[in-house]
């Protein structure tokens, strides 16, 4: 789970379910991230409540500081619990592509090609 994760509500209150839900969902995006770059990982979770002509809206907004960049990922739908789930496959794909951009291939290559050596 990440150590550094800050949620906030903007016209709402984030009850004690909303938080364990949320903690569950993005705290757990850690993994996705390069080993090097958990220690500094630090995430912000707001969730806003509007409404506009009538119709209410929850955007869960989601910002993550890592060492070379950051990630922004903003949702809005009629529930906050779905508009966090749709917001945590976002972020997990950008995490991915970030994990993708900034490992060294060459180190996966030479462990499995030590691996592949190896008589069975």
């Amino acid at each position: 789970m990440v150590q550094h994760l800050e949620i906030s509500g903007v016209h709402m209150q984030v009850g004690d379910d909303l938080r364990k839900y949320v903690t569950k969902k993005i705290g757990g995006l850690d993994r996705f991230a390069p080993r090097a770059a958990r220690p500094s990982l630090h995430m912000q979770v707001m969730l806003k409540e509007t409404k506009q002509k009538g119709a209410k809206e929850c955007i869960c907004e989601v910002t993550v500081h890592l060492p070379h960049g950051t990630l922004n990922v903003s949702e809005g739908t009629v529930n906050i619990f779905a508009a966090v789930d749709i917001a945590e496959t976002k972020l997990r794909s950008q995490l991915r592509k970030y994990k993708a951009t900034h490992t060294n291939p060459r180190l996966h290559r030479r462990i499995l090609t030590r691996f592949k050596r190896q008589p069975a």
